[in-house]
């Protein structure tokens, strides 16, 4: 259904050209002073220099042309030329109960021309656990993919996994220093390699950051996990098998811990499916004259004349021939348009690497890689840092393992629960895992992707104020008074949401008349914390609405039959947008 603030404007551009002036002027926004109004214009101050007279002979034209608009409760010409507008409660209840009869939409149309689009975020490497530097990307993410769904996309997540590198031969020069026996190191082999790996998750984590320290002090040593690097690189068959295993330990552990985010992906890719395709990559950009030699390396300028900063060359190959990440992310390109032709791609990446991506896209526009009308759009996320500003440590100073984090927030909700309720252990610490959820979730996704913010535990837990328990306490309120309806009465036939008799009953549903508009914004935006604004918004709107309004004893029953479906529609917006934001709500708290 078409977005109030369009069934507005309508209104008031039609008032401009029927009274001589351009519709360009008609233009309505929400109101900056909403104790004065509701929705404002003011193209009367910039009409008044085109026709050359005061602003508020304009204003008052408009406002008297649209005093009888049934739309309209008050039009008001403030001098020196605004336009100040009120909407009629009964247009108001007549586009809500729109809004009501679409329960799985509530009036947010699916996109006109549905793209397909793939989203790049997590990142993780295999062999290491996640930290609290993967949660902004697994967060922002997911959260994009949901609303991308909901407004009709075609949305596919990667999680472009580290899986290729000096990493990998690291592991492999500690295994076969621990077990030197197995087949896997034997080049003679030519039996079929064993279908269980040779190492736990457990004991993987923890060979990584050895074999890392051992290079680091042991010349030797590096050097021969440089040479596995590269054996596994040119198709050694028992390292291979190796990686399967280390790929087949690390994911299951991965999904383990993204589930517990509530994240997910349709593709669980890495570095290494992007191998196949650099050859011929290469090769083309050399025949198409694109790459060229650079002190031994092989790369490809991408600065524009309109650079105002130096833009360095992406790098392709090093000079010993090696490929880096920029070849890897090329590479990864090629196969995405190569399977998916996608119309855009997100990366959703730590902001200090735009410089990176810039050259990454631009090299990929240049060299052909991808369509002319192909989006490449890099979604850069600042850091989540601990209360002294400074990056999210342990009290010890190091990175915290994600699963602690999590762990430590569950903890935490679970007292604030049993402190406050009479509560069995079980159903106790099954509501603070949904509740903690919503706390990590909103606590970051409320924040603009690009901005760093502070990761504080006691004010992400409130239940007070903008926070993710906060909205869900809101939920769960109106599930408790649509229960305690239901279970006295039936709602009786004909019942609507009716015209508005408050300020505060006005005020939610105006705040519920923004739903599609929001979302559309926030799609078009990649801005999550739109959604965020928009359901501490309304749920505001609601707890004000709910403490003046006596909905339980309302004594007329169609009266009180309007209200019950205000607060299911007021309940199944809240649903939606926690849900595009990756959490849910418990039945109670």
């Amino acid at each position: 259904m078409e977005k109030i603030l369009e069934l507005i404007s309508g209104e008031v551009v039609k008032a401009f050209e029927e009274n001589g002036y351009h519709k360009k002027y008609g233009k309505v926004t929400l109101s900056n002073r909403p104790d004065l109004c509701e929705y404002q214009c003011n193209g009367a101050m910039a009409a008044a220099k085109e026709y050359k007279c005061a602003p508020f002979m304009i204003s008052d034209k408009i406002a008297e042309a649209l005093k009888e608009n049934p739309m309209f409760e008050a039009v008001d010409s403030v001098k020196p030329g605004f336009l100040n507008l009120k909407l009629n409660p009964e247009f108001l209840a007549g586009y809500l109960q729109k809004m009501d009869a679409d329960p799985e939409r509530i009036g947010c149309e699916k996109c006109d021309q549905p793209k397909t689009i793939m989203i790049d975020y997590g990142g993780p490497n295999v062999a290491k656990p996640l930290h609290v530097g993967h949660l902004r990307s697994a967060i922002i993410g997911e959260s994009v993919k949901r609303i991308g769904k909901f407004m009709g996309h075609t949305m596919i997540g990667d999680v472009h996994l580290g899986d290729w590198g000096l990493q990998m031969g690291l592991i492999i020069t500690e295994l076969q220093q621990r077990q030197p026996e197995l087949p896997y190191f034997d080049e003679s082999f030519a039996g079929e390699y064993p279908e269980k790996p040779p190492f736990t998750i457990g004991e993987l984590e923890e060979i990584y950051p050895t074999a890392s320290a051992k290079s680091k002090e042991n010349e030797a040593y590096k050097e021969a996990a440089m040479q596995a690097t590269y054996e596994l690189q040119h198709g050694r068959a028992g390292y291979r098998a190796l990686l399967n295993h280390i790929l087949d330990v690390s994911v299951n552990d991965l999904k383990r811990n993204y589930q517990n985010l509530n994240v997910s992906f349709e593709l669980w890719k890495g570095e290494s499916d992007a191998q196949p395709f650099i050859p011929d990559m290469v090769e083309k950009m050399k025949v198409d004259g694109y790459a060229h030699l650079s002190e031994g390396a092989l790369v490809v300028d991408v600065k524009e004349d309109t650079d105002t900063k130096e833009i360095p060359p992406c790098m392709i190959l090093k000079s010993d021939g090696a490929s880096l990440y920029n070849t890897t992310d090329l590479a990864t390109i090629v196969w995405r348009m190569k399977d998916y032709n996608p119309d855009e791609i997100i990366y959703v990446v730590d902001k200090r690497q735009e410089l990176y991506f810039t050259q990454v896209f631009r090299c990929a526009r240049k060299t052909g890689l991808v369509n002319p009308k192909t989006g490449l759009k890099f979604l850069g996320f600042g850091t989540m840092n601990g209360k002294d500003g400074k990056p999210f440590k342990t009290r010890e100073g190091g990175v915290m393992r994600l699963e602690y984090l999590v762990s430590s927030i569950d903890e935490e909700m679970y007292r604030k629960i049993a402190d406050n309720h009479t509560v069995e252990e079980a159903e106790g610490r099954k509501t603070a895992k949904i509740v903690a959820l919503s706390a990590i979730k909103y606590g970051d996704l409320s924040n603009q992707a690009s901005k760093d913010y502070i990761f504080d535990v006691e004010r992400f837990t409130s239940f007070e104020g903008n926070t993710g328990p906060y909205i869900l306490y809101t939920i769960v309120r109106i599930k408790s008074i649509l229960k305690k309806y239901q279970a006295e009465k039936t709602l009786p036939e004909g019942a609507q949401i009716l015209a508005a008799r408050s300020e505060s009953e006005k005020a939610l549903m105006l705040e519920l008349s923004k739903f599609n508009g929001m979302m559309e914004t926030a799609f078009e935006e990649t801005a999550p914390h739109k959604v965020c604004a928009y359901i501490y918004d309304l749920a505001n709107a609601f707890n004000h609405f709910y403490h003046q309004t006596k909905i339980m004893a309302e004594q007329d029953e169609m009266q009180q039959a309007g209200y019950i479906r205000l607060l299911e529609l007021t309940k199944r917006a809240l649903e939606i947008c926690i849900d595009v934001l990756g959490f849910e709500a418990p039945e109670r708290m």
